[in-house]
């Protein structure tokens, strides 16, 4: 049902109406995806910025990665620091590591199997140009309720249990991706506190 294919610098307003439909007031718009950056993931590694396309054209959600060398055993790090504040500038293609830095679905084609295909599209990419891992800095996007009794290591571990559900962290675990460090101080977020979840898949 979905076609995955590069996005190109003539999606860039219906990629900008995901980001509205996914990011709502009083999430800033200033936080959406500028044209600047979508141009520039567009220009810098083109593979790696995807969408998935719908019946009659519609564009129903959008993955951006970038290649990084990335080494698990020092797994601190920023969202800023990875992705060059959104621009991938950082994009090394001698890296090792497929980095994910965004994935989104609008709010009507949830549940349809959209994000799957976009994180297949993703494991094809890792094993078609030959790396060793796919990694995100996934948000901790339900911990924020929780703060008052858990530290953020002990809400993904209730999350990782399954006795938790994480609207970021659980749906990616159901894909296969498999929970590392958190990391605090990822992203500024009230929802997740700033902290984030490492996640990997290797082919």
């Amino acid at each position: 049902m979905w076609r995955v294919r590069p996005y190109t610098l003539d999606d860039l307003e219906p990629l900008r109406a995901i980001q509205a439909a996914c990011f709502p007031p009083p999430f800033p718009e200033s936080l959406w995806w500028s044209r600047d950056q979508l141009a520039s993931h567009v220009a810098v590694f083109p593979a790696g910025a995807l969408c998935a396309e719908g019946p009659g054209g519609i564009l129903a959600g959008s993955a951006t990665a970038l290649v990084v060398r990335f080494d698990p055993a020092h797994p601190q790090h920023t969202w800023a620091e990875v992705c060059d504040h959104g621009f991938i500038r950082t994009h090394d293609p001698a890296g090792d590591t497929l980095y994910g830095i965004d994935v989104a679905v609008r709010p009507e084609f949830r549940g349809h199997g959209v994000a799957r295909a976009l994180y297949e599209a993703r494991f094809a990419l890792v094993r078609r140009i030959g790396l060793r891992r796919f990694v995100a800095g996934s948000r901790l996007s339900g911990y924020g309720r929780h703060a008052d009794r858990l530290s953020p290591e002990a809400y993904a571990a209730e999350v990782v249990a399954g006795r938790l559900c994480d609207p970021v962290v659980t749906p990616q675990l159901h894909l296969g991706l498999r929970p590392g460090a958190v990391i605090r101080g990822y992203l500024s977020d009230e929802d997740s506190r700033d902290c984030a979840l490492l996640m990997e898949w290797t082919p």
